[in-house]
């Protein structure tokens, strides 16, 4: 089995392994444990042995349970190779990241770090983001396996990375924190069609600055609030002073990128996903970005 004490000593290999130093692990570990423990009173049923029989637990205490879990998100193994380094059974292995990752997602959401999937009124912005006074809207997509139908095929087909994708949109702030994020859809949808299906950007209020690429061409003529780059007219050049306001703009909008690259340094989300089970590429994207979210104010 992995030395968990080894890497709890050593916070590079920490890092390395589940994205986190103890520090923040640690911080982590105390809303894990609380919001684990409700779990198990939840999930209790009447014993059938006394205490201490049946076969002993892998992963018996919550520091262990935390580091399986992170460092699935982390390094994202297949359930045999898991299995493999905690001295579990596939399945089993299986069972417990199917397990353990609502229990993390529920304490992110409890430390307040998790992303809004929807914004249904103006008050609710204010009263969630307060401080918010622009934010950056991009698209996002991570790869899929190919799939066997031919129907989907053709709807994850995405003609901008060349490959089958699932896409999310995100929403973040100039200190890279993601605060909205989209449910995932198939990447051959367009990045506009999918932000105006999550209704996102009628609930952001006027005074928020929300800045795109051309991927949201047309948003600017709903919108008092968008600032796009300036398109090229069709056989034409554009001006010296729209080239300059559009290299202004790449540079304020590039923070969306790094907070993309942060939420991806977990392999769960920006490896080749593969994983059965319906939607839970959705969970591993917002559970990815509320640990990211984490780490900005861990940090």
């Amino acid at each position: 089995m992995l030395n968990i004490n080894r890497a709890l000593e050593n916070d590079r290999l920490l890092r390395a392994l589940t994205g986190l130093n103890r520090k923040a692990l640690n911080e982590l570990c105390k809303v894990f444990s609380a919001v684990y423990q409700e779990w198990v009173e939840s999930e209790s049923k009447p014993r059938q042995r006394a205490r201490g029989g049946g076969r002993k637990a892998r992963l018996g205490s919550m520091e262990a349970k935390l580091f399986f879990i992170l460092f699935y998100f982390k390094c994202y193994p297949t359930f045999d190779v898991l299995g493999f380094l905690f001295e579990l059974e596939r399945g089993r292995a299986n069972r417990w990241v199917h397990r353990l990752q609502p229990i993390v997602e529920n304490a992110l959401g409890k430390k307040m770090v998790l992303p809004e999937r929807k914004i249904e009124r103006l008050e609710q912005f204010l009263e969630r983001f307060p401080k918010v006074k622009e934010v950056v809207v991009d698209g996002t997509e991570r790869p899929v396996q190919r799939p066997k139908d031919v129907q989907k095929q053709k709807q994850h087909y995405s003609g901008k990375k060349k490959r089958h994708t699932r896409k999310h949109i995100t929403a973040s702030t100039r200190n890279k924190r993601v605060i909205l994020l989209t449910q995932a859809q198939p990447g051959k949808l367009h990045d506009q069609r999918q932000l105006d299906e999550a209704e996102l950007v009628k609930n952001i209020p006027d005074a928020v600055r929300i800045e795109g690429d051309l991927g949201f061409q047309g948003l600017q003529n709903e919108f008092v609030n968008i600032r796009l780059p300036h398109k090229k007219p069709r056989g034409k050049e554009l001006s010296e002073e729209h080239k300059q306001q559009n290299t202004e703009l790449s540079k304020q909008r590039v923070v969306c990128e790094h907070t993309h690259a942060g939420i991806k340094r977990s392999q769960s989300v920006s490896a080749i996903y593969r994983n059965r089970m319906p939607d839970f590429d959705d969970r591993l994207m917002l559970t990815a970005a509320g640990l990211w979210n984490f780490y900005l104010e861990a940090a």
